[in-house]
């Protein structure tokens, strides 16, 4: 069996790996696998194929690290408004229970409220912040 061979079958491997775990860490050890089979095509040494293999595939995930770092971290479907086309609607609360809940008329339907930790109980205009499962999760708009 040929090097170049061998690189082919480790690389398919790790494609079959990356497909069955979901690791797109794993696709990038395949792409380095597969410039070692190039390099053995080319007639390079067993060395330089290593080394090229190393060196592509240690460098493709560390920057693969690194972008999905600098990324930010998508909101919750909760609060995110992409998702959810309540998130930044505003409702009116005429008055707050004691358990920190207040039932407001929203969208034609009455829907219970809750305020954002740290809140205070105020009346009047709130914007949505997040939707809980049937409650809305208020933040109050600043008056002019």
């Amino acid at each position: 069996m040929t090097e170049a061979t061998i690189w082919w079958l480790l690389a398919g491997g790790a494609v079959v790996a990356e497909l069955l775990t979901g690791t797109f860490f794993l696709l990038m050890i395949s792409i380095a696998l597969v410039a070692g089979a190039l390099a053995a095509h080319a007639g390079a040494d067993a060395i330089v194929q290593l080394v090229l293999a190393s060196v592509l595939g240690g460098g493709s995930v560390v920057a693969c690290y690194f972008v999905k770092k600098s990324r930010k971290a998508a909101l919750p479907e909760d609060s995110n408004q992409s998702f959810n086309l309540d998130i930044g609607e505003t409702v009116m609360v005429d008055g707050w229970n004691p358990d920190g809940t207040a039932n407001v008329r929203y969208r034609g339907a009455n829907w219970t409220v809750i305020r954002r930790p740290g809140e205070a109980a105020a009346i009047g205009a709130h914007r949505v912040a997040e939707v809980i499962g049937t409650r809305l999760r208020v933040e109050k708009i600043p008056s002019n």
